[in-house]
């Protein structure tokens, strides 16, 4: 259950469309000059290199962040883009945010942070580079459900399991109940991927009819190699902030077209 490590897939395409649109709703969050709060429940060791063993071995950033990047698929001042510019200035070209360090770049003094990890390896690597928040060894969902509703209680929550166990998916939606009635005003991302099985249907259905109003966006792609089984990317936001559903389709037409 503590298998999974992001390194082997950081800046493939599945990230490239979640932080993407973690970017675009952070940076209208900050824009308003008011105090908020960013959670995350599966936060992995918040930085990656494209250039590392673990990124060779897949290819899946060459085929995610490098080629979007080199074919210009998001415009030059799009938030995701300034969040990467400032990562690379600080640590290298070859440099990729995990979403915690996506979420450092917008957050200003006077906001708070709360990640969770409970993989040894990965929190602890997490511990280098996110002094910024308050880090929590332990299950995602027992902090959220402790930490909620937080204080500021405007801001965003980030769920993003590694989905190791098809129970995951039965889980989720009572989760996100328990955390939406602690915290009404909260935003609430969650992301999951897109099987051939479609395993993710039945915990979507149970989102939609509890919260129909939610934004429901999904990309579809090509496995990144041969028995690679992801063909497509998914982001449900509860509460999602003023623009995010024009991003979303604007994303997922550049996914159409390149994809």
């Amino acid at each position: 259950m503590l298998s999974y490590q992001h390194a082997y897939h950081a800046g493939n395409l599945a990230d490239l469309h979640k932080h993407a649109l973690l970017a675009a709703a952070l940076d209208y969050l900050t824009r308003k000059d008011k105090p908020l709060s960013y959670l995350e429940t599966h936060a992995g060791r918040g930085l990656y290199s494209l250039d590392g063993a673990e990124a060779a071995k897949t290819g899946e950033a060459r085929a995610g962040i490098r080629r979007a990047e080199a074919e210009g698929w998001l415009l030059p001042d799009h938030p995701l883009l300034a969040a990467l510019a400032q990562v690379r200035r600080s640590h290298g070209p070859s440099a990729y945010p995990g979403s915690p360090l996506i979420a450092a770049h917008f957050l200003r003094r006077g906001d708070s942070a709360h990640l969770a990890e409970l993989h040894p390896a990965e929190h602890e690597a997490l511990t280098h580079v996110a002094g910024f928040a308050t880090l929590h060894r332990q299950d995602g969902f027992q902090m959220a459900q402790a930490v909620c509703p937080p204080t500021p209680r405007r801001g965003l929550i980030l769920i993003d399991p590694s989905y190791e166990v098809k129970s995951d998916y039965a889980v989720i939606p009572r989760q996100i109940g328990l955390i939406a009635r602690k915290w009404n005003v909260g935003v609430i991302a969650l992301w999951y991927p897109i099987l051939p099985d479609a395993r993710h249907a039945p915990m979507l259905d149970a989102l939609m009819t509890a919260h129909p109003e939610a934004l429901r966006s999904e990309v579809a792609f090509a496995p990144a190699r041969p028995g690679h089984s992801m063909t497509g990317s998914g982001l449900w936001v509860l509460n999602a902030p003023f623009g995010l559903a024009g991003e979303a389709a604007r994303l997922e037409a550049i996914f159409r077209r390149n994809a």
